[in-house]
């Protein structure tokens, strides 16, 4: 098996592709200059969004807070309660469909029909959290402008608009209920803030929100005044920054990566999350696979199958790392009469695929925690709340992330952390940030 590990590891760094290749040191180097650029508001594939949300305020007891949760294909309604040493308390959930997935909404439809969602329980509360997981532009009244909508969401007239604003005009003509204090939000900041509503006692210096699912983001708290593209700002103060990890555009890529990226619908764009999110490491996989199969590194028998997969999902490179001999996943399918050594081979090149994208999370995780400039007490790490199913369920993605980040972050750099998993991260985060802000 050396042999046919040995394989692996020269097809990979040939093609600028092997994970080892890849120095944590350097890739947060450049991530941090990165930020530092973004924050400056100089040239940087990293957008630092300020989003003017604290996190020093206390958190109120006992005070209901309405919590709205658009994003995908739903939106999600509730209040949520919090309580000394006690999980905080969800009432009134309900689901809805987001307006604009069957067909064109106008500005009135959108917003009234949200509003009406919201009307069962708009007496319930003064104080409004608004996830809004799409793009928009954050201003220091807590509201933002909608800067554009995925296909999924048809509301052509909605973009440009004022967020909040457009909800609490839409309240009051749909309730009469007087103007809520709303603020808004997006998923990774609401996860981010989640973290403060845990029960676990454990007393955090700061807080990462980290998303990585279908796509990836990361939030970190920083100071003021290293945010000099923001007039106004109280330098003594900090606020959470909405860092827009997935437009990293300085990650070492290789030669798939760039291939993949130019066959793209969108070259160019999220170059980071192309290498590391669940949206894209199953077809990277299968763009290495299909080079493999091209280059020889396979038998000729097997290369046949696998040129004639049409595609692969995170999922099914998942299944194949669980059950590589006995699944029922495309690829188990494909060396069902493979030898061992066959078999063993696509493992360790899938393998070793998703330790590059662990180690590559690490360097995300680690520059986030490094330019927070907390940590340094283990008895008071950096809390990293995630999210997504790409980083739980992704055979060994976590474990393998969590190896990189005890290696650099802490052993080199003294740097403390502690991966936490909230339930109903957005719903919290979001009544957080209706409470505090």
């Amino acid at each position: 098996m050396k042999e046919v590990s040995r394989q692996v590891r020269q097809f990979l760094g040939q093609h600028g592709m092997y994970h080892e290749d890849i120095s944590l040191q350097e890739t947060c180097d450049v991530f941090l200059d990165e930020m530092s650029k973004g924050l400056a508001g100089q040239d940087s594939s990293l957008a630092m969004l300020p989003t003017y949300l604290e996190i020093e305020r206390e958190l109120p007891r006992d005070k209901p807070v309405i919590v709205m949760d658009a994003g995908g294909t739903n939106f999600r309604v509730a209040t949520v309660r919090f309580q000394e040493q006690a999980a905080p308390e969800i009432a009134d959930f309900q689901i809805f469909p987001m307006p604009g997935i069957k067909e064109e909404a106008s500005k009135a439809e959108f917003f009234g029909t949200m509003a009406g969602y919201v009307a069962d329980v708009i007496d319930k509360s003064s104080n409004v959290g608004f996830c809004f997981s799409f793009p928009a532009e954050m201003f220091p009244s807590k509201d933002g402008r909608v800067l554009y909508f995925p296909k999924e969401i048809k509301a052509k007239e909605v973009v440009g608009q004022m967020i909040g604003e457009g909800m609490n005009e839409a309240l009051s003509q749909a309730t009469n209920a007087d103007p809520k204090q709303m603020v808004l939000l997006n998923d990774t900041v609401a996860t981010l803030l989640a973290g403060r509503g845990t029960s676990s006692g454990r007393n955090y210096e700061s807080f990462i929100g980290f998303i990585l699912g279908t796509g990836t983001n990361t939030a970190y708290v920083e100071q003021n005044a290293n945010i000099t593209k923001a007039k106004d700002l109280d330098t003594a103060k900090s606020q959470i920054i909405n860092v827009e990890s997935g437009g990293f555009g300085k990650a070492p890529r290789g030669e798939i990566d760039k291939a993949f990226d130019a066959q793209s619908t969108s070259p160019g764009v999220h170059v980071f999350e192309k290498m590391i999110s669940g949206a894209y490491l199953g077809p990277i996989c299968f763009a290495a696979l299909q080079t493999t199969a091209k280059e020889g590194l396979f038998s000729p028998g097997v290369a046949e199958k696998l040129l004639g997969l049409e595609e692969t999902s995170s999922k099914d490179i998942s299944d194949f790392m669980s059950t590589p001999e006995s699944g029922d996943n495309p690829l188990a399918v494909a060396m069902a009469d493979a030898s061992t050594e066959e078999t063993a081979k696509l493992y360790y090149l899938v393998d070793a695929l998703i330790e590059r994208a662990a180690k590559l999370t690490a360097a995300n995780l680690s520059s986030a925690a490094m330019k927070s400039g907390k940590g340094y007490n283990p008895c008071r790490p950096v809390c990293i709340v995630a999210e997504g199913t790409t980083f739980y369920h992704l055979k060994s993605l976590r474990q393998k992330t969590e190896y990189y980040l005890k290696q650099y972050l802490v052993d080199q750099k003294g740097i403390y952390y502690e991966v936490v998993n909230v339930e109903n991260a957005t719903l919290i985060g979001a009544a957080i940030a209706g409470l505090t802000n």
